[in-house]
């Protein structure tokens, strides 16, 4: 009896020992077996942690190149096409991001938020397609819209968007505005062409030509053949050249040759208002010293159309008009000048002899009773008083002689009081009334 139980023992043992070794056989295949998936499956949480980092930091081109690595690896990874469609989403790369999205929903059909991204695609496309549009047809307001309240909200990272804006804001003449959105684009590329042009081009309208030129400039470094670089670069360059022509030569008293120079400068950019208005300003001053007050105040005008509060403009009008013999007009700018400008003794003089004209103006004019004009020497202005002295004399005139006597004693006025008025042209008299 005791052996039987010994032997049944060792059976006992032996079928145990047998049932562990299958037991931590069948383990190790199972741990062979799924070692790879959960390789697969950390590998694949690294890609996608390493491919929202890129983003984060706005490596677009290190994330795609990653996605496009695992899809070329493992072409069943759905999950990388969606990522990478997300991301040419926000390039605004709109035909290869739709492909991706359409590829993820055939692997993964009726995903909610795949299909609202998708369709977010289609509004930001049209809305670029519109916003180009609206920008060609010159509705520049409407296409800021688009890109502001649908492109970029769908594709911020979208560049072609971001430089239509600038284009956008150049077109409002919203100048600040335009140099605050390529400083955000050079920021993230400080080599981009097109936004070192249009930045150049914003600081250009505002008269800050150094700065301007320095844009320019750095752009034909990194492309010397750049089309639309060149030619902002030369024709900055050919409008100083030419306004500093039109100033030497005022200068130098050549005031015909300085006119001919400011026409050409004025006429190379009419929509460059700030820099036009220094040339308006510099073109009026010397029609004052030609004496052509008509022009001057055209001129002037086209300064005060551009800025109303510029001082020297309404001075230089004033003359102007005095040289015209729009003697309220004078006063009136004068006037005007002197409230801007009230410890300004030069504008104050000015004022006073645009007055004492305005008051000698509303006299009766002598020379026309005498039928002469003001520019008549006195010799000539005797013998026309002697004859119309003649015409009119009451004996003469008989049959009217109440009229006759009337003209009579204005004519004697008139020929009295003509040498005051030929002596008040000159600066001499009015200076001292």
């Amino acid at each position: 009896m005791g052996l039987k139980l010994r032997s049944f023992g060792l059976v006992e043992w032996r079928g145990l020992i047998y049932a562990g070794f299958i037991l931590s056989f069948v383990f190790c295949c199972q741990l062979v077996l799924l070692q790879p998936l959960v390789a697969v499956a950390a590998g694949d949480a690294a890609l996608f942690e390493r491919v929202s980092q890129s983003v984060k930091v706005k490596k677009y081109s290190e994330a795609l190149n990653d996605l496009n690595a695992a899809i070329e690896a493992d072409p069943s990874l759905s999950e990388a096409y969606w990522r990478r469609a997300s991301i040419l989403r926000q390039l605004c790369r709109y035909e290869e991001s739709e492909k991706s999205y359409k590829k993820f929903l055939e692997m993964k059909p009726g995903n909610s938020a795949a299909e609202k991204e998708l369709s977010q695609l289609y509004q930001a496309q049209n809305a670029l397609n519109s916003a180009n549009n609206l920008f060609e047809s010159g509705d520049f307001t409407k296409a800021l819209e688009y890109i502001d309240k649908v492109v970029l909200v769908f594709s911020p990272a979208c560049s072609k968007a971001k430089l239509l804006k600038v284009r956008l804001l150049i077109s409002e003449k919203d100048y600040s505005e335009a140099i605050s959105e390529t400083g955000y684009i050079l920021k993230e590329d400080e080599n981009n062409l097109e936004a070192l042009l249009l930045r150049g081009r914003a600081y250009y309208y505002l008269a800050d030509h150094d700065i301007a030129t320095r844009h320019y400039q750095k752009g034909l470094r990194l492309d010397p053949e750049h089309g639309e670089l060149k030619k902002a670069y030369f024709g900055l360059k050919n409008l100083l050249k030419k306004t500093k022509s039109a100033e030497d030569n005022a200068g130098k008293g050549k005031l015909r040759l300085s006119v001919e120079e400011y026409k050409a400068a004025l006429a190379m950019d009419p929509n460059h208002t700030a820099h036009n208005l220094h040339l308006h300003l510099g073109l009026c001053k010397v029609y004052v010293k030609l004496g052509r007050g008509k022009d001057a105040v055209t001129s002037c005008t086209d300064v005060l159309d551009i800025d109303e509060e510029q001082t020297e403009a309404l001075v230089q009008r004033g003359e102007a008009k005095l040289l015209v013999e729009d003697w309220d007009g004078a006063v009136a700018d004068l006037k005007a000048a002197a409230e801007k400008s009230p410890q300004d003794m030069n504008i104050r003089e000015a004022l006073s002899r645009a007055e004492r004209s305005l008051k000698l103006s509303q006299r009766k004019d002598w020379y026309k009773i005498l039928g002469v004009s003001k520019t008549t020497s006195i010799s000539e202005i005797k013998k026309a008083y002697k004859k119309l002295a003649l015409l009119w004399h009451p004996d003469k005139n008989v049959e009217n002689r109440e009229e006759a006597e009337a003209k009579f004693r204005e004519i004697a006025a008139a020929y009295e009081v003509n040498n005051l008025f030929i002596i008040s042209r000159s600066p001499n008299f009015i200076s001292s009334f």
